[in-house]
C-alpha cells in the first residue's frame, strides 16, 4: 500500500497531455467529480483539435462534450478548478506535479515512449500506450492497441507495441492518415468536419499542396503556422463521410478513459 500524499486538493489528478485521448480521459475524471489539471506543450500537434483541450493553447479555452477547459498560468489552476473548468497549463516537463502533489498522475501523451513520467511523480501512476513498463516506469498501463485486449489494465509488463497502422475504418487503415510531403510551415485549406474527394488540395506544407488521399470527412488537422518535418502526421480523414462524428469523443477513447477511471477507483478503493 502506498502512503498518500499532502495535496492541496482532494484526489487531485494531473494528467499530462491533451490530444483526443487524454480529453476523454481528462472528462470522465471531471465528470465523477475528480479535480483535473492538464499539462501540455506550448504548440500542441493534435490534429483533432475538436476533440483535443489542447486547442486551449491556441485559442484560451476548449469545451468538448460540455465540459470547458482554459488555457491558464499555474497561479490561476485553482481560480479556474474553482469554476468547474479543466486548467490547461504549459509545462510539457511536468513541474507542476511536485509543487502540487497529485494523487494520481496519468500519461496520456501517447508518444510512444516515456517523456519522463515515474512512479516517483505521485502515489498513483497511470500511462496509456506502449513505451511504460507497469510496476516499474508507472503503477499502471492501459493498452492502447485496437482489438481484444484494447483498454486491458496492465499491472505488471508492457502494452502492445506501436504497429504504426491506424485502426480499420471501412476498409481504410494507413490511407486515412495524412503525413506532410517535407518539411515547412503547416496551412490548411480546408476545415475539420468538411467532406472532400481524393486529389482535393486540403493544405499547403511551405509551397507544397497536400491532396486528400481517399473520398471522405476531415475529422483531423493541424493547427495553422506550426513548423512540421517531413512525414509528420498532418491531417485524417474519415471515409465515411457524412457519418462521421467529429464532435464528440470517439469509441476508443471513450473506452481508454473508462479503464484510466476502474483504475483509480481501484487504487482509490484499495488504500481508503
Amino acid at each position: 500500500m502506498k502512503e498518500s500524499n499532502d495535496s492541496i486538493f482532494d484526489n487531485l489528478v494531473i494528467v499530462r497531455g491533451a490530444g483526443d485521448l487524454a480529453t476523454a480521459t481528462i472528462i470522465r475524471l471531471h465528470n465523477c467529480g475528480f479535480p483535473v489539471i492538464a499539462l501540455e506543450v506550448e504548440k500542441p500537434t493534435v490534429i483533432r483539435r475538436t476533440v483535443s483541450f489542447a486547442q486551449a493553447m491556441f485559442d484560451g479555452s476548449a469545451t468538448v462534450e460540455g465540459v470547458k477547459a482554459v488555457r491558464c498560468e499555474p497561479s490561476d489552476v485553482m481560480s479556474v478548478l474553482a469554476l468547474n473548468c479543466i486548467p490547461v497549463v504549459a509545462d510539457p516537463k511536468g513541474s507542476l506535479i511536485e509543487s502540487l502533489k497529485p494523487t494520481v498522475v496519468v500519461d496520456a501523451i501517447i508518444a510512444k515512449k516515456n517523456l519522463g513520467t515515474s512512479k516517483s511523480m505521485a502515489p498513483f501512476t497511470v500511462a496509456l500506450g506502449p513505451g511504460f513498463t507497469a510496476g516499474e516506469d508507472v503503477d499502471c498501463v492501459i493498452e492502447t492497441a485496437r482489438g481484444h485486449r484494447l483498454a486491458r489494465l496492465i499491472y505488471e509488463g508492457t502494452a502492445a507495441p506501436n504497429t504504426g497502422i491506424p485502426g480499420n475504418i471501412e476498409g481504410f487503415t494507413s490511407e486515412r492518415v495524412i503525413h506532410s510531403p517535407c518539411s515547412g510551415v503547416f496551412t490548411g485549406c480546408v476545415s475539420i468536419g468538411d467532406i472532400v474527394r481524393k486529389g482535393d488540395v486540403i493544405a499547403h506544407v511551405g509551397e507544397v499542396p497536400v491532396p486528400a488521399s481517399l473520398d471522405g470527412m476531415v475529422r483531423g488537422l493541424l493547427h495553422d503556422g506550426l513548423e512540421v518535418p517531413e512525414h509528420f502526421k498532418i491531417a485524417d480523414i474519415d471515409p465515411r463521410g457524412e457519418r462521421a462524428d467529429y464532435l464528440t469523443c470517439s469509441d476508443k477513447a471513450r473506452a481508454l478513459s473508462g479503464s484510466v477511471l476502474e483504475a483509480v477507483m481501484h487504487y482509490l478503493s484499495d488504500n481508503r
